[in-house]
């Protein structure tokens, strides 16, 4: 039985990625099945981007996180959701991210550098970024990774790839995504308060409210 240190885990981002991936199964054949589908997915890539922010903006609650000033962003911010369309500047700019995003997922050398740009990527979706109105919950996250998941799936399932590679394509990017969702996870619940604890003795009609935060996880490494 192999021993992890799971203190470590919370604040050595480079060990907790090695953890995962190699308890997932995420290895050379992985990298080498998402490398194998580049001249396949680097031309869709824009469109999968505009179907994951199509589907983003027709709900307020995911809609209303690209209201806020994005970390980054210079331009002109919208006043409401009501603004929100695929055209805005902003959203353009949040689109060009994740084109990005999803470029360096096919090229990014996976080893410990890595490990780094995931945890930047679950950083920039909260407040330590540098915006603090932008805070987005975790069920959102969540959301936002298992449609990415599957827009994927029906992207590779296009390719026209023998039986057994597209499995390993589909398994590879599955097991990716996974590891990048528990890089977001931490940060959520870092932040995360807990409100409306009431600390009270007789009058329970003057309750106290206090805000706890989580403790800091990762240590210094982000």
């Amino acid at each position: 039985m192999k021993s992890i240190d799971e203190a470590k885990l919370e604040e050595d981002i480079v060990y907790r990625y090695e953890y995962l991936a190699e308890f997932i199964g995420f290895g050379e054949e992985d990298v080498s099945a998402i490398r194998s589908v580049i001249g396949n997915f680097a031309p869709l890539i824009p469109q999968i981007v505009e179907a994951t922010y199509d589907k983003m903006l027709s709900y307020d609650a995911t809609a209303r996180h690209f209201v806020p000033r994005q970390h980054g962003y210079e331009g002109e911010t919208p006043n409401s959701i009501a603004d929100l369309d695929l055209n805005n500047p902003q959203i353009k700019f949040r689109r060009e991210h994740l084109q990005r995003y999803l470029m360096n997922l096919l090229g990014h050398s996976y080893d410990k550098k890595i490990a780094t740009y995931l945890n930047v990527v679950g950083k920039m979706h909260t407040p330590l970024a540098g915006n603090k109105k932008l805070d987005v919950p975790l069920v959102q996250m969540n959301a936002l990774m298992g449609l990415l998941s599957d827009i994927l799936i029906r992207t590779i399932a296009g390719f026209g790839l023998e039986a057994e590679q597209e499995l390993k394509v589909q398994r590879a990017f599955q097991k990716l995504l996974w590891i990048q969702n528990d890089f977001i996870n931490p940060f959520i619940q870092r932040i995360k308060k807990i409100t409306s604890i009431c600390f009270h003795k007789d009058d329970v009609s003057h309750p106290v409210y206090v805000s706890v935060r989580f403790p800091r996880f990762y240590g210094n490494s982000v």
